[in-house]
């Protein structure tokens, strides 16, 4: 199985696949494709896992299996956000969190669940929940801007804004805390930040989504459906 990710950062994930070759994909990624292929569309794993992911992750109830019938057969897959494609390889050693909403495909051997945060330890923007991808494999995600990696040496500290963390490998020290003191958090255009202890590896997005809905003076759902809670895309009346 081969992969080239085109046009970023208005970015495809164009995947070669070999007669009996399959990749698993987000319900909706597809774009295009070419020559024999059968899809099978399935629940992610197990009808409880299914609805955990879906409800909680911010991500399809159901995913294609693709797999290749002849030689030479093409899938054109993307995401929802105006960004890079990336790719995270994925091990025993070296499983990863990623941010709710930026999955796009996996190879097999993937297992895709969902990781509680926890109110104190919410990362990933406002999201109380982010997917854990383990196993041994690839897995492709699609964020807003461009991607970067960052490799954090052992004891180095590393702190970034919570908007613009996408991944970060599952086995990181981490903490979420203000920017600064309170004027710095209020008068400083910040707000919470993620704080991680090294080893660790991170991917971050250049641009932050939040900022560009605030910036066309668009308005949160939460706001414009009056006093909701929202977790993990449910809207609770309060």
């Amino acid at each position: 199985m081969e992969f080239q990710i085109l046009k970023n950062p208005m970015s495809i994930l164009e995947v070669h696949l070999k007669k009996d070759e399959t990749i698993t994909a987000e319900a909706g990624a597809l774009v295009f494709m070419k020559g024999d292929i059968k899809i099978d569309t399935t629940m992610r794993a197990g009808i409880l896992k299914s609805v955990k992911v879906s409800f909680l992750g911010n991500e399809s109830f159901f995913v294609n299996k693709y797999t290749a019938k002849e030689e030479e057969c093409v899938l054109g897959l993307t995401g929802p956000p105006v960004g890079d494609i990336f790719e995270i390889s994925i091990n025993n050693e070296a499983g990863f969190i990623v941010q709710s909403g930026s999955y796009i495909a996996s190879t097999p051997g993937v297992t895709i669940d969902t990781k509680w945060q926890g109110f104190t330890k919410g990362i990933f923007g406002s999201e109380l929940f982010m997917l854990k991808a383990t196993g041994e494999g690839k897995v492709f995600c699609n964020a807003y801007g461009g991607i970067i990696e960052k490799q954090i040496l052992p004891n180095e500290k590393f702190i970034l804004d919570n908007y613009h963390l996408v991944a970060l490998s599952i086995d990181s020290e981490y903490r979420v805390t203000k920017f600064g003191g309170l004027k710095n958090t209020i008068l400083g255009g910040e707000g919470l930040v993620t704080e991680i202890i090294g080893p660790a590896t991170v991917y971050f997005q250049t641009k932050n989504l939040k900022e560009l809905i605030d910036l066309l003076g668009v308005r949160h759902s939460q706001e414009t459906q009056g006093s909701n809670l929202n977790i993990g895309g449910f809207r609770i009346g309060m």
